[in-house]
């Protein structure tokens, strides 16, 4: 034997032999530190024009209980993350696959959607530094610039979880 065959073979993925296969090396997926649930919105902010609001629930997984966090966005940052995306354009062309009758709809639905994901995404920014246990609300001028520079990140995300929910996870557009 030579000196690196006894460290070969420790690395080498076992063989099971109910399956007839070797076991994956991979580790079982983490589990997330937060369940996060939409609640309600987009809605416009009383006593503030020009700013929409969406509410989650929050529970980290070490919490007794969830909380209720509001995620502002105002409206011209909505209207930069759909020009960024080229939501408008997808959205034409999604609707012209769609019987007339039904495109009013779908086409209210989605941007809403379009509001709904924004807000989640940001959630996810408020997330990342840090929240409390504590019913909250995430400003609109909070996060601007990170959110801004997430969106292109996410356009696939954000156009396929608007298509599942408008049940139309087949389109390809």
């Amino acid at each position: 034997m030579r000196a690196g065959d006894a460290t070969d073979k420790l690395s080498a993925p076992c063989y099971n032999p109910v399956t007839g296969m070797a076991s994956s090396p991979q580790t079982a997926p983490e589990v997330p530190q937060y369940r996060i649930t939409f609640f309600y919105g987009p809605e416009p902010v009383e006593h503030r024009p020009g700013l929409l609001c969406c509410t989650f629930n929050v529970k980290k997984r070490s919490w007794k209980g969830g909380v209720q966090i509001a995620v502002e966005v105002e409206e011209r940052q909505v209207a930069r993350a759909r020009d960024t995306v080229g939501f408008e354009a997808w959205l034409t062309r999604l609707l012209s696959t769609l019987p007339d009758a039904e495109r009013s709809d779908y086409e209210s639905r989605a941007c809403d959607l379009f509001v709904q994901h924004l807000c989640a995404l940001k959630l996810d920014l408020a997330i990342e530094a840090g929240v409390q246990q504590e019913n909250s609300r995430v400003s609109a001028e909070a996060f601007m610039k990170e959110l801004d520079a997430a969106v292109p990140k996410h356009k696939g995300r954000l156009f396929a979880s608007i298509l599942a929910e408008l049940d139309l996870a087949g389109y390809a557009g």
